[in-house]
């Protein structure tokens, strides 16, 4: 059974003074004021690491909470798009809000940090467009991008959502997902036809799907823009989970998808320097709040 969460050990973890810090107020004085907005905060992060749907006894149970006030602050953050109900369900999944949030904070750490300048450093190896971006919902959401610098390039922004089943870097999340859930996930996204060459049938999606998933490297042979070609291969998190994806892409007249295939070595190295990063990260984080 889980042991429930003190608020209040979320608090002081969250607000710990400074060594430089003279204020007069204790971090008992400043719980009164900011006990509400630091329960907030713990019923989302609860959220974001519980990888299901939770209910709002669920919440209650974990952070400590009496259900009144779980039902009270889980309801506002609904109606502020944090949460969301999950179809058919009493249970909660993060908001959209909640994801932009996610999404843009992840973003805006690549544009400042190393991940980005090791983005650089692939595109200039390989010369063409690299993307780094994760799984949000039903589609690919690119993080951070480094073009080419050809005069025809692939003109999407950072932000940018492209599909699942027909993309690099979708397919390979597909591919990485447990079976139940990549069963619902393909029953429920739609297939939609971009190029000749999209996959729209479950079950040959599930080949190749499977074929990935054993391969750890994804490609897409002009299935979602005619005249275009990606590879790539995934970015593993602390627990060695695939977290991100890390792809190539590129027009056909400038390199086809044999040629894409040879650049696998120079994604997997640049794919461990990214999740050597994110776990320099994560670590850094536990050492702030032990």
């Amino acid at each position: 059974m889980q042991t429930p969460l003190d608020p209040t050990q979320v608090l002081k973890s969250r607000f710990k003074r400074r060594p430089d810090d003279r204020s007069e107020a204790s971090v008992s004085e400043g719980a009164g004021k900011a006990f509400p907005t630091v329960k907030a905060v713990a019923i989302l992060e609860a959220m974001a690491t519980a990888k299901r749907p939770l209910g709002i006894s669920e919440f209650g149970v974990l952070l400590g909470l009496p259900k009144p006030t779980a039902h009270r602050i889980v309801r506002m953050l609904e109606g502020e798009g944090l949460l969301q109900r999950e179809p058919g369900s009493s249970r909660y999944v993060p908001g959209v809000r909640l994801e932009r949030l996610g999404l843009d904070i992840v973003a805006a750490s690549m544009s400042r940090a190393p991940r980005h300048a090791i983005l650089e450093s692939l595109s200039q190896q390989i010369g063409e467009t690299c993307n780094f971006g994760v799984m949000a919902g039903s589609h690919v959401v690119y993080l951070d991008r480094v073009e080419s610098a050809w005069p025809f390039g692939l003109r999407f922004e950072r932000g940018s959502h492209v599909p699942l089943h027909c993309t690099s870097m979708g397919k390979l999340f597909l591919s990485m997902l447990p079976a139940a859930k990549r069963v619902l996930m393909l029953r429920s996204i739609p297939l939609y036809r971009y190029t000749e060459n999209t996959i729209t049938e479950v079950s040959r999606l599930e080949e190749e799907l499977d074929k990935i998933r054993a391969t750890e490297f994804s490609t897409d042979h002009q299935e979602f823009l005619a005249g275009v070609v990606c590879v790539a291969v995934p970015v593993h998190g602390p627990k060695k989970q695939p977290v991100a994806a890390l792809a190539v892409s590129a027009p056909l007249a400038r390199m086809s998808l044999q040629q894409g295939l040879t650049h696998i070595p120079l994604l997997r190295s640049a794919a461990n320097n990214l999740a050597a990063t994110i776990e320099q990260d994560a670590n850094s984080s536990e050492e702030e709040n032990p």
